[in-house]
C-alpha cells in the first residue's frame, strides 16, 4: 500500500454496523449471491434446503471478505477517486487495520464453514476465488496492466462454478459455461463504465484501458468482446442449461447488447460529452440487467427440468 492508504488507520468519525457492512461492497455481493444461487440450483442433484442456504450464506461471506481486503488496499485509489472517496476507510469511519482483521477473519470463516457444510472442493474454489481477486487482481494486475479487467474479471465469474460444486461436488460443461458467461461479459461491463469516469482512474493512476489507450480504443474493445459474448451466450442455450425461455432472453438481450455496442463505437468524444456520456450510461445500465437476466433464465430452465414440464 502507498503512504496514502497508511494513513487512513486514522479514524475521524465513530463506525455505525453499515458503515463494515459497506466494506463488503453489498451491491457487488449481490451479484455473487445470485449467479452462486443459480449454480447451486442449475445442478443436477438435488441439495438439502438447509445446507443450500448454508452454502450461499458461505460464499456471499467470503465475496464480502473479498470486499474488505480490496478497500484495504485500495485505499489510496479509493480516496482520490470521486466514485470511491465515500467509502468507509477513505472517510474516516473505519481503519485499514480493522478492514485488513474482517477480512482475513471472514475469510478463514467463510472458507471452512463452507467445506464443513458442503465439500471442500467447493471450498478449495471460494478460496481460489478470494485469492484471486485480492492478491492477482488487486495487489497486482489492477496497478500493473490495461488488462487488469479482463484477466481480474475471472473472480468474479467463479461463484456459479461454486454454487454448483457445493450441490455435486465436481466442476462440469455447464458450471464451465456460467463462469465463462460472466468472464466474457465483464470487459465490456466495465469499460463502458471506465468510459464516462475516465477522470477517476486519470487521478488515481490506474491503468485502465481508456487512460492508457484511450477512449477509441476502448470502444473498440467493447464492440469486440459484445460480439464474443453474443456468440458464448446465444451458444449456451443449445446446452444442457439452456432451452426456448434462455434462448428467447438471450436472442433478445444480446440484440439489444450489440446495438449499445455499435451505438457506442460508431460515438466520438465530442459526441460523448455533448450529452454526458448518455449512450455509454445507458449500456452500463443494461449490461446490469443482461446478466442477471441470463442468469434467470438459467434458474428458471432449471425449475423447469425439475418439474419436468416439457418431459
Amino acid at each position: 500500500m502507498s503512504d496514502a492508504s497508511i494513513q487512513t488507520t486514522i479514524r475521524h468519525g465513530e463506525a455505525e454496523f453499515g458503515d463494515y457492512f459497506a466494506l463488503l461492497k453489498p451491491r457487488v455481493m449481490t451479484l455473487v449471491v445470485f449467479t452462486a444461487f443459480v449454480g447451486l440450483l442449475a445442478a443436477p442433484v438435488a441439495i438439502h434446503p438447509f445446507i443450500g442456504f448454508c452454502a450461499i450464506l458461505f460464499i456471499a461471506v467470503g465475496g464480502g471478505a473479498s470486499g474488505a481486503l480490496n478497500m484495504w488496499w485500495d485505499a489510496d485509489i479509493d480516496a482520490v477517486m470521486r466514485r470511491t472517496a465515500k467509502r468507509p476507510i477513505p472517510a474516516g469511519k473505519v481503519t485499514g487495520d480493522e478492514a485488513l482483521a474482517i477480512g482475513v477473519a471472514l475469510s478463514a470463516f467463510s472458507i471452512i464453514f463452507l467445506g464443513l457444510a458442503t465439500n471442500w472442493l467447493a471450498a478449495g474454489l471460494l478460496a481460489f476465488t478470494i485469492f484471486f481477486y485480492v492478491v492477482i487482481y488487486t495487489m497486482w494486475l489492477k496497478r500493473l496492466t490495461p488488462q487488469n479487467i479482463v484477466i481480474g474479471g475471472a473472480a468474479g465469474a467463479f461463484p456459479p462454478m461454486i454454487g454448483w460444486a457445493a450441490a455435486t461436488g465436481d466442476i462440469s460443461v455447464a458450471s464451465v459455461l456460467m463462469f465463462c458467461l460472466t468472464f466474457m461479459w465483464t470487459p465490456p461491463h466495465f469499460w463502458a463504465l471506465a468510459l464516462f469516469v475516465r477522470m477517476d482512474y486519470d487521478n488515481a493512476t490506474v491503468p485502465m484501458l481508456t487512460v492508457t489507450h484511450g477512449r477509441r480504443s476502448t470502444r473498440v474493445h467493447i464492440l469486440v468482446y459484445t460480439v464474443l459474448l453474443a456468440i458464448l451466450a446465444i451458444g449456451t442455450g443449445f446446452t444442457a442449461i439452456g432451452g426456448p425461455i434462455y434462448l428467447a432472453v438471450a436472442l433478445v438481450l444480446n440484440a439489444l447488447f450489440l446495438k449499445g455496442a455499435w451505438d457506442i463505437y460508431r460515438r466520438n468524444e465530442e459526441m460523448a460529452e455533448a450529452d454526458n456520456f448518455a449512450v455509454e450510461k445507458k449500456f452500463f445500465k443494461l449490461s446490469l440487467l443482461y446478466l442477471f437476466a441470463h442468469f434467470g433464465a438459467i434458474l428458471i430452465e432449471a425449475g423447469i427440468d425439475r418439474l419436468g414440464v416439457f418431459a
